[in-house]
């Protein structure tokens, strides 16, 4: 069975650090950075640029020196 997101954060502060499993503030903090993630998760590939350049970039085009 494949580890949660919780157990493989534990796990990788245990290997980089070598602290113990963190406190309770720790573990929220982890909780919180997985619904960040997942949020950003259901959100991919919706959100675009705009097509068309932004007002300032045109304005620092029309404004560039020609050669």
């Amino acid at each position: 069975m494949a580890e949660s997101f919780a157990e493989h954060v534990i796990a990788t502060i245990r290997h980089w650090f070598g602290m113990e499993a963190p406190n309770r503030t720790a573990r929220m903090m982890i909780a919180e950075l997985e619904a960040i993630i997942t949020d950003f998760e259901a959100v991919r590939d919706r959100r675009r640029f705009e097509d068309e350049p932004c007002d300032f970039d045109v304005a620092l085009q029309e404004c560039k020196e020609k050669p």
